[in-house]
């Protein structure tokens, strides 16, 4: 839920680390109100502004800047440090649990192009819509709306609707 539908603040944000983590976890409230998911939503974010940053390490770059946000805020930081342990593998790849989503998306962004990103992330089961989609979002920052096929873009439902909302946050991103 909250990890799947953030990416789209990420693209749109324009202000500070600190803001973006803030607004990325406000935004997970609405339905998980849990720190995990926040915190999984704000290093997401991050995350994804590293790779349109084309930072060298964008995982590794999140993580630092989510730590040192989360210096001041003990319990926090214990969240992510002793629950949600980002640098572990998945105790359930593939399984909707956010961490276990945000550990299977960074094992499935290492697995190639885009259609090769999203096939290892269905691949994985259990919960495939939400890992894929998760995947699929930073696997699209990273490689470019030209990377995802023809064939999947001609079979989306609704494409006339989303296409110009697209437009107008790629648009929006350019120009910041």
């Amino acid at each position: 839920g909250a990890l799947m539908r953030v990416l789209p603040l990420a693209l749109w944000h324009q202000g500070s680390d600190a803001d973006l983590a803030r607004d990325a976890r406000l935004q997970s409230r609405v339905t998980h109100g849990h720190p995990r998911s926040q915190i999984c939503c704000a290093l997401y974010c991050l995350w994804a502004r590293r790779i349109l940053q084309n930072a060298a390490e964008p995982w590794a770059e999140a993580l630092q800047s989510l730590r040192t946000l989360l210096k001041d805020d003990r319990a926090a930081l214990d969240e992510l440090d002793l629950r949600i342990r980002p640098e572990d593998p998945p105790d359930e790849p593939g399984a909707g649990y956010v961490v276990d989503c945000l550990r299977s998306v960074r094992w499935a962004l290492d697995q190639g192009s885009f259609p090769e990103v999203v096939r290892a992330a269905i691949a994985l089961g259990h919960d495939t819509d939400t890992t894929a989609c998760v995947a699929a979002g930073l696997a699209g920052v990273r490689d470019g709306l030209g990377a995802i096929p023809a064939p999947w873009l001609e079979a989306l439902r609704g494409r006339e609707m989303v296409e110009p909302l697209v437009s107008r946050l790629c648009n929006r991103r350019a120009r910041a």
